[in-house]
């Protein structure tokens, strides 16, 4: 016959094969389950290894397995040759009695701190949730894209390097990394820089570099530039360091450098920030002769560049323009980048190009932020630079977006031709669609949103002389953006013509 502990168990447990959850943690997690609950009470004798794998007709090593694992959490004892005995885990926080307030008080966890403090206004979230099937971002890679299989082996094969630990132990940085090395050369071989390791450091991403970099930067009331239309993430983090934001008109050929001479002195202006490729969110990219120009007068004026590469590696026709920062010899430009996005967008890096003492200074701050970052991914993009591979990712996934650029461009002339004007941008994964017709583009969203399509407030672009959206392809595939182009039609229609609504 079995006994009480056998049954208990044999009704309690269930288990089924899976790639994500190994057998012995489903079984070990419901017999913490059945321990809390008091089935298995404290000093209940379990049955031995053997017994508990005819049980459950699993290997004996699964068993012993289970057994370990529950032992390492504290709920059970293994004695040698006793037996196994269910365990209740010492309660390792003291309770705190609530002497002047009521016990109901005491069952719940405030919602509003009992103290004062500043909250930001420049910093609210921009971030909306949506159940829709179809999404609509501002440019953002592929995620289905990721080489799952290869990245695997990289982080494996990283994550067994002997050098790993050391690196992690160490107090500071002696010399250069081989990750900084090889980052620099990259950059000399794509950006034509002449830079060494000691004119850059790595972040976590632009954003991070750029909130650095305004810490370095700006002061209370400082001016800082920016495009009338321009990148809402940057614009917050010049307001939250205290800037007062100043836009200048931006046209077909980019920012309009002639009104910062017309309308500005020397020492007025603190920052321009431009992006170096195509404007965000227009795509227009800023001409040679008015990179010149900015240069000689960021020297005159006395002002910083900071140029943002954020979507250098998305380039579809010719080469890409080189930055304004391979051709300063001044010292006024800051330069913005990431790497890795093209093939693996949760796996990018960010980095700062800039004069050493400006690099000095980053350091600093970013050893209260994040002193060694994420030591496995360098170590992999540091083997992917060795080896080229990087060059040949980055090619694979670029030849995919332009096809679904040229994809988007065609299905826009198919619905839209007689609505709207939009430009092929050389590269980048956005296009920047004005409509003819002035129509409320909130109205437009809630009406997509009705036919499962999700238009985020920050690819809307709407004042007196502009309805315009910023629209990201590259995240769908072609099915999906024909679908996604027939809705906005559709949606588009119903607000022109109300009567066909």
């Amino acid at each position: 016959m079995s006994s009480p502990v056998e049954d208990i168990l044999q009704t309690l447990i269930y288990f089924e094969k899976s790639p994500n959850t190994p057998i012995y943690i489903q079984i070990a997690q419901q017999m913490i389950n059945a321990i809390q609950r008091g089935y298995l009470p404290e000093g209940t004798a379990l049955p031995g290894t053997r017994k508990f794998g005819d049980l459950f007709i699993i290997n004996r090593n699964t068993a012993v397995a289970v057994y370990d694992e529950l032992a390492s959490q504290g709920w059970v004892d293994i004695v040698a040759n006793k037996g196994t005995f269910v365990l209740m885990p010492e309660r390792k926080t003291a309770a705190i009695k609530g002497v002047l307030q009521g016990v109901e008080q005491l069952k719940t966890y405030p919602e509003t701190a009992g103290f004062p403090f500043q909250s930001s206004f420049n910093l609210a979230s921009t971030e909306e949730f949506s159940v829709s099937n179809y999404v609509i971002n501002d440019g953002q890679p592929d995620l289905r894209l990721h080489p799952t299989h290869q990245f695997s082996k990289w982080y494996s094969a990283s994550m067994k390097r002997s050098s790993l630990i050391s690196k992690w132990n160490q107090t500071q940085e002696q010399s250069y990394t081989t990750f900084n090395i090889q980052l620099c050369n990259y950059l000399n071989a794509t950006r034509g820089f002449y830079i060494k390791p000691n004119n850059i450091v790595s972040t976590r991403s632009t954003e991070m570099s750029l909130y650095i970099i305004s810490q370095l930067l700006i002061k209370q009331k400082d001016v800082v530039l920016v495009g009338n239309l321009s990148h809402y993430k940057s614009n917050m983090i010049f307001q939250q360091a205290g800037a007062n934001l100043i836009t200048i008109p931006v046209d077909a050929h980019g920012i309009d450098v002639d009104f910062i001479e017309k309308n500005f002195t020397k020492n007025s202006i603190r920052c321009v920030y431009v992006c170096a490729h195509r404007q965000y969110p227009t795509t227009v990219t800023l001409t040679a002769e008015r990179r010149l120009k900015l240069l000689q007068l960021a020297k005159v004026y006395n002002f910083a560049i900071i140029e943002d590469d954020f979507d250098y590696d998305f380039q579809f026709e010719g080469s890409a323009m080189l930055p304004m920062a391979s051709a300063d010899a001044e010292g006024v430009v800051i330069y913005l980048g990431r790497l890795g996005q093209s093939f693996f967008p949760s796996f990018q890096i960010g980095f700062v190009v800039a004069p050493k003492n400006i690099i000095n200074e980053a350091k600093n701050y970013l050893q209260i932020l994040d002193k060694q970052g994420d030591l496995i991914q360098k170590q992999i993009l540091t083997e992917l630079i060795s080896e080229g591979e990087i060059h040949r990712l980055i090619k694979k996934n670029v030849t995919i977006y332009k096809q679904r650029r040229d994809y988007l461009c065609a299905c826009l002339t198919t619905y839209f031709k007689d609505d709207a004007t939009w430009q092929v941008p050389a590269g980048g994964l956005a296009v920047w669609i004005s409509f003819k017709t002035s129509i409320s583009l909130v109205k437009l969203a809630e009406k997509a949103k009705k036919h499962d399509l999700f238009l985020p407030k920050t690819i809307l672009y709407q004042s007196k002389t502009v309805c315009a959206i910023r629209l990201g392809f590259g995240h769908l595939n072609e099915t999906e953006i024909e679908t996604i182009v027939n809705i906005l039609k559709r949606c588009f229609d119903a607000l022109k013509h109300p009567s066909i609504n």
